[in-house]
């Protein structure tokens, strides 16, 4: 009696060159997937030659996307919500402009994640995170104190915005869109002690920024 014999692989009924094409698209992936992982590692190994030979390129690569750290472990973790908030300068078809009330953003990802099983990284870390790498390289007065960096987290936290509202809204052009950060305490439990955050909510707003111009133009604005 002759074994069974079940159907060939499918990748052996493709042809030669679709043979190459998955081969080649299983590399680069690999390739992708290895060239990520050591750039990840270089970024949060202690300092070595090679980290310190290649900064700059494993900071361009790592910022603001991939940023690691470690507020997770952290003993004192963070005792307040903060909610990133939007709001934009319109001008209508007929010339006027015109101001929006303020948008919830953080509040708006908070309600897509509700009842969500999976929720999406975006929804949970893209906007945090970058209000995060903003508030880490400017100081309190908005002046910008980690070279490059400031630079690019304004424009990550920009573009978020910007995205959110869109090129258009209420009938008109979007022209300057503005953020701020509303922080409200989270009281302790009864059993935690007698110390108490100060009640209310504390606004940080940033300047305007003008849609669409140029990181020099957007400096000079603020």
């Amino acid at each position: 009696m002759e074994p069974f014999e079940g159907p060939p692989p499918r990748t052996a009924a493709l042809s030669t060159p679709g043979r190459i094409a998955v081969a080649v698209a299983i590399g680069t992936v690999a390739v992708g997937a290895l060239f990520h992982l050591g750039m990840v590692f270089l970024h949060v190994a202690p300092s070595n030659t090679l980290s310190k030979e290649h900064t700059q390129a494993v900071s361009d690569y790592v910022y603001p996307e991939f940023e690691q750290n470690w507020k997770l472990f952290a003993p004192e973790p963070l005792q307040q919500n903060i909610h990133v908030q939007a709001r934009a300068e319109v001008r209508g078809a007929d010339g006027n402009l015109s101001t929006t009330g303020w948008v919830d953003l953080t509040g708006q990802d908070i309600d897509a994640m509700r009842h969500n099983p999976f929720p999406s990284h975006t929804q949970q870390n893209e906007l945090r995170r970058a209000w995060s790498f903003y508030t880490d390289t400017h100081d309190d007065k908005e002046q910008p104190n980690s070279g490059d960096r400031s630079d690019m987290s304004r424009t990550y936290l920009q573009r978020i915005v910007q995205e959110r509202f869109g090129p258009r809204l209420n009938g008109g052009d979007v022209v300057r869109v503005q953020a701020r950060s509303a922080t409200t305490p989270i009281p302790q439990p009864s059993w935690g002690g007698t110390r108490q955050p100060a009640p209310g909510t504390v606004y940080r707003d940033l300047p305007w920024w003008p849609v669409n111009a140029a990181p020099a133009a957007q400096e000079n604005a603020s």
